[in-house]
């Protein structure tokens, strides 16, 4: 798993550290216990991603050097300071400065995963008998690098989320970029070919393959993958992460910033095997 790979845990800290709030000391006698260091928390919720335990298991991973409410508290902190956030955006410009992004060709789909806690963006999964869960929708570039996302309820439908996703496209300022726009047969609508003429996107490609072995007297019938491939890829390295692919948090707020944390170790490890680890 290469968010334990210490090199990219320090590439990253690197990044997150300027961004990180300055603690605020209002206790009138300034006699608080020392404050944990934020590398160790950081260090702590990159375990938690991988292993998607709770909150007290992660206090004992880590040796009682921190605690599970501290953990809570300073994720809590980052979220409202857009750390998270801020540092897809940071990775995506580095990424697109060293390597250099592919946004002519984007694919989008989503990926339904377990919410065994509920809680608010949550609902019945439509792939797991009606159990709670969640899903996120991604657009990728040509290479399947994530260029934005949108977390929803595992009830909502992947076309529904479209608009959302090409949003965060923008976001990013690439979408004026894209040229064609792949999507499996889910999304095949009059709504959606029109919401993507409407973007200034110029090609449509719906593409889906027959999942098993296929009678010969079919396989003439069979509409090719084509590029949707790399979201599909995207996806199933997301899905490594134990948090993401079973999550207990019960907030909206606080299953995007594991997202978004995911991406950028996931943009990092690009960069670092493209040998530009201490040039960024």
């Amino acid at each position: 798993m290469r968010a334990l790979d210490p090199q990219v845990f320090d590439a990253i800290f690197e990044q997150v550290e300027p961004l990180l709030p300055a603690p605020t000391d209002d206790h009138p006698l300034g006699c608080h216990r020392p404050r944990v260091p934020d590398r160790t928390c950081l260090q702590a919720l990159f375990v938690r991603l991988v292993t998607g335990s709770s909150w007290v298991d992660i206090e004992r991973l880590m040796g009682g050097v921190v605690s599970d409410t501290t953990l809570r508290s300073r994720r809590d902190e980052w979220v409202r300071a857009c750390v998270f956030d801020q540092l897809v955006e940071i990775m995506l410009a580095v990424y697109e400065a060293k390597v250099g992004l592919e946004p002519t060709e984007v694919a989008v789909d989503g990926c339904l995963q377990k919410a065994p806690c509920g809680g608010e963006g949550t609902g019945k999964s439509p792939v797991d008998r009606g159990k709670l869960g969640w899903k996120w929708s991604i657009a990728t570039d040509a290479k399947g690098i994530p260029i934005g996302f949108v977390v929803a309820p595992a009830n909502r439908n992947d076309s529904v989320l479209l608009p959302a996703t090409l949003e965060a496209i923008d976001d990013q300022g690439l979408l004026e970029e894209v040229e064609s726009l792949h999507l499996d047969r889910g999304y095949d609508n009059s709504v959606v070919r029109r919401q993507v003429a409407d973007v200034g996107i110029k090609q449509l490609v719906v593409s889906s393959v027959r999942r098993g072995p296929t009678p010969v007297r079919r396989r003439k019938r069979q509409v090719p993958l084509g590029r949707r491939w790399v979201v599909e890829r995207t996806n199933s390295w997301l899905s490594n992460y134990g948090q993401l692919r079973r999550n207990t948090d019960r907030k909206v707020v606080h299953r995007h910033a594991a997202l978004a944390l995911v991406i950028a170790i996931l943009l990092m490890a690009k960069l670092i095997d493209a040998g530009h680890l201490g040039k960024l």
